[in-house]
């Protein structure tokens, strides 16, 4: 073996420098404060991809105004358990975060975290009956206590009075308002708690370094051959644990490690643009997140909504995202990657996924052959008096979403995320996109339970966990009064609406 392969040992690999990777790290570091991690990135900085303010919505998603959490049933019901489910999830970020600020680990809120109102809204007399079974659905749970329903003309107005310019009073209109939504720079979050961990005692961060190679030992341990792309030298790394949090990287390392619990997935990219206004007076017209229905066939991240967002001090206004085909996994990945992604395991579950989900790509042909007239005209139904030249186009974050073995139907498109992890607890890799990184505490911590599954049950770790969460090991949605216990802190914490 040549001299010159620097090698390293730790206990920890991340592979990935995105918010799963950051919080995953964090929450080890301060479970065991002397275990030694060590980090990859292939890129020069962190959340350069999807985790990047620009490549996401920047919603906290909390399932206060994403129609796609709330199916509805055959029988005409709304079924709220996803919502809920998400709600819940959320409240844990902003407990983790919450206890990063209060103990200095990131800087102050006003960083990375605002108050913005979120709501949904939708026109015609059938998505009014919608919107209002799902208000009814959601307000009788605690969670969902403070959301609010109107179809009234001049609540709307008051709601999003930039929505409203140019409608008639007549129009059959409807919208669900909640005060406590927020807008988060997910990337000015994940490099505040790098920004941690470098400055911690067994913490290596390693940007410009792509993990080329992983194998599984005899022992149980991984060996992971990694290029240095700075200078060409390679890197091997010894290790008992490995996170792949890499977007969407993360589906062709899984098919690198070569786990039997890999086998039969897939991925299918899809990329993203925004129109950003440029006018100051039309961004200070609009403060909420509004999110109607998403077209028939369309992804859940390409549900259409109008955006106050505020990145690096500065509030701007998005519309999309508009959806378009890319055979990229990453937005600075390789066209090379859907077809190299492609082998013996998975393309059958590929083929079956794609026969039974002709119309996304239907819709994605669509989008692709989008016009600036065309995206003008999808604008003006959310903002009626919209002016191309206050609008430019932008490109946004490129999403995998995630394709399994179905033992019925022989493969599935799925649109959340999804951990998987061997039998053995030694490696684990998130796949998927939405909502992502609004639950990365969640699954984070449900991961350390089932990967570190005899340290998580001893009273130092589970003490631990309860001073990072507070309401770690139960739901908020039947404790009303913990709940609001909790969100009454959170929001005095962060400094966000209560």
């Amino acid at each position: 073996m040549p001299d010159d392969i620097i090698r390293s040992n730790s206990e920890v690999v991340l592979i990935g420098a995105g918010i799963m990777s950051a919080t995953l790290g964090v929450i080890l570091k301060e479970l065991q404060p002397d275990i030694k991690i060590e980090i990859y990135e292939r890129l020069d900085v962190a959340a350069a991809e999807s985790s990047d303010a620009w490549n996401n919505a920047g919603t906290g998603h909390a399932a206060f105004c994403e129609l796609n959490y709330t199916p509805e049933k055959a029988d005409g019901s709304i079924d709220p358990k996803k919502a809920i489910s998400i709600a819940e999830a959320f409240e844990v970020s902003r407990q983790f975060w919450s206890y990063l600020v209060e103990q200095n680990k990131v800087p102050s809120p006003d960083n990375f975290i605002k108050s913005v109102p979120h709501m949904s809204f939708v026109w015609g007399d059938k998505n009014v009956d919608y919107l209002k079974k799902r208000f009814e659905a959601l307000h009788s749970n605690p969670i969902f206590s403070k959301m609010t329903f109107s179809t009234e003309f001049e609540q709307l107005k008051q709601w999003m009075p930039l929505v409203m310019e140019g409608r008639e009073t007549n129009e059959k209109l409807a919208a669900t308002h909640m005060p406590i939504g927020t807008d988060v720079n997910f990337g000015a979050l994940t490099r505040s708690m790098f920004n941690y961990l470098e400055k911690l005692d067994g913490v290596d961060l390693y940007f410009n370094h792509e993990v080329k190679k992983l194998k599984q030992r005899d022992d149980k341990s991984w060996r992971i051959k990694i290029k240095n792309l700075a200078d060409g030298k390679t890197r091997k790394a010894y290790t008992k644990f490995v996170f792949i949090g890499a977007g969407g990287g993360s589906l062709p390392l899984l098919e690198k490690a070569n786990v039997p619990e890999g086998k039969g997935y897939g991925g299918f990219p899809v990329s993203g643009q925004w129109l950003k206004c440029t006018n100051p007076e039309v961004i200070a017209k609009h403060q909420a997140k509004v999110y109607g229905k998403a077209s028939v066939g369309a992804p859940p991240m390409s549900v259409p909504h109008i955006d106050t967002r505020v990145i690096d001090g500065e509030k701007a206004l998005l519309f999309g995202p508009f959806a378009g085909f890319s055979t990229r996994f990453l937005k600075n990945g390789s066209y090379l990657d859907l077809p190299l992604s492609i082998k013996a395991n998975n393309l059958f579950p590929m083929l079956s996924a794609g026969y039974r989900n002709i119309p996304l790509t239907k819709y994605l042909i669509e989008q692709v052959r989008q016009s600036p007239q065309d995206r003008m005209k999808a604008l003006r139904e959310y903002l009626p008096t919209a002016r191309s030249k206050d609008w430019k186009l932008e490109k946004a974050g490129q999403r995998v979403q995630v394709i399994k073995k179905d033992e019925k139907l022989g493969g599935v498109l799925e649109f959340g995320t999804e951990v998987i992890n061997t039998h053995d607890g030694t490696l684990a890799v998130l796949l998927g996109a939405s909502p992502g990184a609004s639950t990365a505490v969640s699954i984070m911590a449900d991961l350390v339970g089932r990967c570190f599954a005899d340290q998580i049950k001893t009273p130092e770790w589970e003490a631990k966990m309860k001073t990072m969460i507070p309401s770690f090991g139960t739901t908020l949605n039947d404790k009303p009064e913990l709940l609001e216990e909790i969100r009454k802190h959170t929001s005095e914490v962060l400094k966000l609406n209560n």
